[in-house]
């Protein structure tokens, strides 16, 4: 099984440890700091996502507004989707603590520039800046985790990320609500946490000793058997964030116009998220193909019964079954495709891991757009991919029957 199929820490049971690839000991202190960083990639969505309605009514007289603000939340994917393979090479050559550094330096400026900027293209373009911050954060972030920690404890770490993100989630997913009550920029402000993030990346963050091999010399990375779940995680990057982009407008639809409601219904979904995600540990030794399978379905009924559903509660409902699949499908799509790589294409296999996660991200705002002018508006998309996504649940036990030997 993979690296992260284990049972989730408390970060406060993370000892120092001396990585022979380092040289110095690595503690809780040094896991904080990459935990809390590794988080601001998902935030940033999750935390803009009750305010959509309000930016769509703010530029309703832009042409093309209904497809420019969701790619507000997510033209940052399309960036990280690019750019995360190369990070990781960059890393490699002048530095992983350095270009973290500066990685979340560029995330605050550029993060906060909504606050201040007229028009909606602008906006836009700010957030494709975002986009080139985080594919630096999240490349050195779980690099440095590697890095740091050695064996057992490095295992515990990489799904400890997973598991402090969605808690993390459900805590920003509710002050997003808050926040956008007053006005939809006023989240925005929330990007400068990366800089005190910054100031302890700069003094007690260190990089890892260089490796005696040339990246010319790197194994190369096994695609017969690695193709199959990034391709996976593709469709798993759109599935997993129908939910961030698309349940704020069914909700707006349903009548729900308070951002604070909305805010707080989305944060429900986090919950069940978190609980799945604690349990992916006790999970994680089904493997992959009960896993992956589990979590296209549960997202796949939920979208189905989200798009039919009459009524609000009825939404929450079927929210609360797709959190629970939300909390399983990224750590269960990452355990798949690390499972058979070695320590020495394990950088590289995260970095496309990653970019195509975000790319199924980017492409998801667009494919729900493109299912409701054919289906009769938002509902019956979120039913289309719904069904694509119990499909989708057939095709991965099939696909992930077979999983590499670690």
């Amino acid at each position: 099984m993979a690296d992260i199929a284990t049972d989730s820490p408390e970060l406060a049971s993370v000892t120092s440890t001396v990585n022979p690839r380092t040289g110095r000991p690595a503690g809780p202190v040094q896991a904080a700091i990459l935990l809390a960083a590794a988080c601001l990639p998902v935030l940033g969505a999750v935390l803009l996502a009750p305010g959509m309605p309000a930016m769509t009514r703010a530029f309703a007289g832009v042409p093309g507004v209904d497809l420019l603000v969701p790619l507000v939340l997510t033209a940052p994917s399309l960036l990280i989707g690019l750019t995360a393979p190369v990070a990781g090479r960059f890393a490699d050559r002048v530095g992983r603590t350095g270009l973290l550094t500066v990685s979340l330096i560029l995330y605050a400026i550029v993060g906060t520039a909504p606050l201040y900027l007229p028009s909606l293209p602008a906006i836009l373009g700010s957030r494709v800046l975002v986009g080139l911050a985080e594919a630096g954060i999240m490349t050195c972030c779980t690099t440095l985790l590697a890095d740091y920690y050695h064996g057992a404890l490095r295992q515990r770490m990489l799904g400890l990320q997973v598991v402090v993100t969605v808690v993390a989630a459900t805590v920003f997913v509710a002050a997003g609500g808050v926040l956008v009550s007053s006005s939809w920029r006023t989240p925005f402000w929330l990007y400068l946490i990366s800089v005190p993030l910054a100031v302890l990346s700069a003094l007690l963050l260190w990089q890892p000793v260089r490796q005696a091999h040339t990246e010319q010399h790197l194994p190369r990375l096994p695609w017969r058997t690695f193709a199959r779940p990034v391709l996976t995680s593709l469709a798993g990057g759109m599935l997993f964030y129908v939910m961030v982009v698309e349940l704020s407008f069914r909700l707006d639809a349903l009548g729900v116009t308070s951002s604070s409601a909305i805010g707080l219904i989305s944060a429900l979904s986090s919950v069940t998220s978190a609980i799945s995600a604690f349990s992916f540990g006790r999970l994680a030794g089904r493997g992959p193909a009960v896993l992956v399978p589990a979590a296209f379905g549960l997202l796949g009924v939920a979208y189905v019964g989200i798009g039919l559903a009459p009524s609000v509660p009825v939404v929450v409902g079927f929210t609360l079954i797709g959190g629970f699949g939300s909390g399983l499908m990224l750590p269960a799509l990452l355990s798949w495709a690390l499972a058979g790589l070695t320590y020495a294409q394990r950088g590289r296999g995260t970095g496309f891991w990653v970019a195509a996660l975000f790319t199924g991200e980017f492409l998801c705002p667009l494919i729900v757009r493109a299912l409701g002018a054919g289906l009769n508006g938002l509902p019956g998309a979120l039913v289309a991919v719904g069904v694509a996504g119990l499909i989708g649940a057939v095709l991965t036990r099939r696909l992930a029957r077979v999983s590499p030997a670690r």
